[in-house]
C-alpha cells in the first residue's frame, strides 16, 4: 500500500482513501462527490469500500459511488446498510487484492450496537469508536459495550496508527485537560495538534501508544481520572467501567 490519504468531508469528517498504484479503497464514504473528485484528479480506480457503521455521514455516498463503481462493499453484518455486499463480523478477514492488503474485522459496539473496526498490523480504521483523546457518543450501544471495545483497542500494539473519522482532537483535548489538569504528555500533544491545525493539517492518525497517555477514556484505571470523576459526580466510581460511564456522561455535557 502506497499511501493513506484523508479526504475532508462535511464539517469535520475524514473519508480515508487507501491507495496502491492506481487502485483505491475508501473507508466510510459519507460524501460521494469528495471521493469522485479525488479519484478523477489522481486517475484512480475504486476497488472496494469499507464501512464501520450505519450513520449517514459514513454511508451517505454509497449509492452514488456504487452507481459508477460496482465494487465490493464490506460493512457490519448486524446493521442494515443498503449497498453492503459483504457483511462482516468479528474475526472475518477482508481481502483487498488491489491493495495487497488484508484486514481483520473487530466487533467494537458502543457508539452503535453493530459498529466494526478494521485492523491490520500497524493500522486501525475504527470509525467513531475511538477518537484521538476521546471516544464516540452512545448512539445505539451501551456504556458497558463501549468500555469493553475501547479496552480492547487499547490492548493493540503501541505503534498501531489510529485512523478515526472526525477531526475532534482539539475539543477532546480540552476535556482531557479538565479531567487531568496535570498531564505533560497531553500538553505536548495539544501543542503539536494546535500547530498542525494552524497549518491546515489533520491531527490524525494518532497511535494507540499515544492515546494511552492522553485519552481519559483509556485512562479510567488511573488514580487521577478516578479522583476527577469522583469530584465531578460526588461519588467515587466502584469500577473502571463505572468510571468510564460517568466520564462519558460528563463529556456529553462538557
Amino acid at each position: 500500500m502506497d499511501a493513506i490519504i484523508p479526504l475532508p468531508a462535511f464539517r469535520d469528517n475524514y473519508i480515508w482513501l487507501l491507495r496502491h498504484g492506481r487502485n483505491a479503497v475508501v473507508v466510510d464514504p459519507g460524501d460521494a462527490a469528495v471521493v469522485e473528485s479525488h479519484l478523477a484528479a489522481q486517475a484512480l480506480s475504486l476497488a472496494a469500500i469499507l464501512v464501520t457503521h450505519h450513520h449517514a455521514d459514513h454511508i451517505g455516498g454509497l449509492a452514488a459511488l456504487l452507481a459508477r463503481h460496482p465494487v465490493p462493499v464490506f460493512g457490519p453484518a448486524t446493521e442494515a446498510i443498503a449497498g453492503v455486499s459483504h457483511p462482516v463480523a468479528e474475526g472475518d478477514v477482508v481481502e483487498l487484492p488491489a491493495l495487497g492488503q488484508r484486514f481483520t474485522v473487530l466487533d467494537v459496539p458502543g457508539h452503535t450496537a453493530g459498529h466494526v473496526a478494521y485492523h491490520a498490523p500497524g493500522l486501525l480504521f475504527c470509525g467513531d469508536t475511538l477518537f484521538s483523546a476521546g471516544c464516540g457518543r452512545l448512539l445505539g450501544g451501551s456504556a458497558e459495550q463501549l468500555f469493553a471495545s475501547l479496552q480492547r483497542l487499547a490492548d493493540l500494539p503501541d505503534d498501531t496508527a489510529v485512523y478515526c473519522t472526525h477531526e475532534y482532537t482539539l475539543a477532546n483535548l480540552a476535556f482531557s485537560r479538565a479531567v487531568e489538569p496535570d498531564n505533560p504528555a497531553r500538553d505536548r500533544y495539544a501543542a503539536d495538534c494546535e500547530a498542525r491545525r494552524a497549518r491546515g493539517e489533520p491531527t490524525l492518525p494518532s497511535s494507540i501508544g499515544l492515546e494511552r497517555t492522553v485519552n481519559p477514556f483509556l485512562r479510567v484505571h488511573e488514580a487521577g481520572v478516578i479522583a476527577a470523576v469522583a469530584r465531578h459526580t460526588g461519588q467515587a466510581p466502584a469500577s473502571p467501567a463505572e468510571c468510564f460511564a460517568a466520564l462519558r456522561r460528563w463529556k456529553d455535557c462538557f
